[in-house]
């Protein structure tokens, strides 16, 4: 039987990895897209997604959403991951755009959730933007989301701040309203990710195919790990894919239950996600956290995902 998904992202090169691992994944299906404000502002994110549904032929609708956090101003990932949020060691995505379906995507999933045959399971890469905004105008609908896995946060130290993960920190205030909504939450926090790593021969393998597709993906695969070190020696950590992993290989990621709250107000610790593990002695569990990845079962979901795109 086939299971469904809608994907919420503010979509970069991981960010386009994780779809490619759900799309390419047997048994799973992508039902829309909502788009937010993150790795970069909006307006990329949109062009980014337009590109990458033109070139690989996604047919779900996407829904442009929040271009900025619930409060303060918007952060962005630009000064590392390039303007496009596509940092890449040579091909960009291909200019052919595909269409939006809407401009409005907290409605887009509101009449997703509330028209579904069951409860609906979401896949968020970015800021929680846009899923806060969905239930505070429309609360109700927190029954109608049966699983939310968040590639955010961290159970240790940050890496937009030495406290704060990139997703958490720009819009910690969205943590809380998702938490305090009661949704079944797994968070795919900094740690988890950081276990599981890409190289450059990564790249290699996918050039190999000789599509291009595949040199495609494999020059922003490239330009990906050099983010950890310019000539590409160092492996980097995946994050959002690792994300994307815990949906179609559930068995690649081990939880445990814990309290998790957003700090909103720390002058040095704001967009801190503060792990509670002592449940139920010192908290109720609010979340499940990942723990400990299984890199290679990660590393083979995903790159053997990045293949198959490459071979269409």
């Amino acid at each position: 039987m086939t299971q469904r998904v809608w994907i919420d992202t503010d979509l970069g090169f991981d960010d386009l990895a994780a779809v490619l691992t759900v799309a390419e994944s047997t048994g799973w299906a992508i039902d829309g897209m909502s788009l937010v404000a993150g790795n970069a502002p909006l307006e990329v994110v949109i062009d980014n997604a337009q590109r990458a549904a033109a070139c690989f032929g996604w047919g779900f609708p996407m829904h442009a959403g929040s271009d900025r956090p619930l409060v303060g101003e918007l952060v962005t990932a630009q000064n590392i991951l390039g303007d496009d949020a596509l940092a890449s060691a040579g091909r960009s995505l291909p200019m052919a755009r595909a269409p939006l379906a809407s401009s409005d995507a907290v409605v887009a999933l509101a009449a997703h959730l509330a028209g579904a045959a069951e409860p609906v399971t979401l896949l968020a890469l970015g800021p929680l933007t846009n899923i806060a905004r969905l239930l505070q105008a429309q609360p109700a609908l927190a029954s109608r989301i049966g699983r939310l896995v968040w590639m955010g946060g961290s159970a240790g130290p940050g890496n937009h701040t030495a406290a704060a993960e990139f997703n958490a920190g720009v819009d910690p205030e969205s943590i809380n309203v998702v938490l305090d909504a009661g949704l079944p939450l797994q968070m795919v926090g900094l740690d988890a990710c950081r276990q599981v790593r890409v190289h450059a021969h990564d790249a290699d393998v996918l050039r190999a195919i000789g599509s291009e597709r595949a040199e495609l993906l494999a020059d922003l695969l490239l330009g990906y790990v050099r983010i950890a070190s310019p000539d590409g020696s160092l492996p980097m950590s995946l994050y959002d894919p690792t994300a994307a992993a815990v949906l179609v290989a559930p068995a690649s990621m081990t939880f445990r239950a814990a309290h998790v709250v957003a700090e909103c107000d720390g002058t040095h610790t704001r967009g801190m996600t503060v792990v509670e593990w002592r449940v139920p002695r010192r908290a109720t569990a609010n979340a499940q956290v990942a723990s400990v990845a299984d890199e290679a079962a990660v590393r083979r979901t995903v790159l053997d995902a990045l293949a198959a795109a490459a071979r269409h």
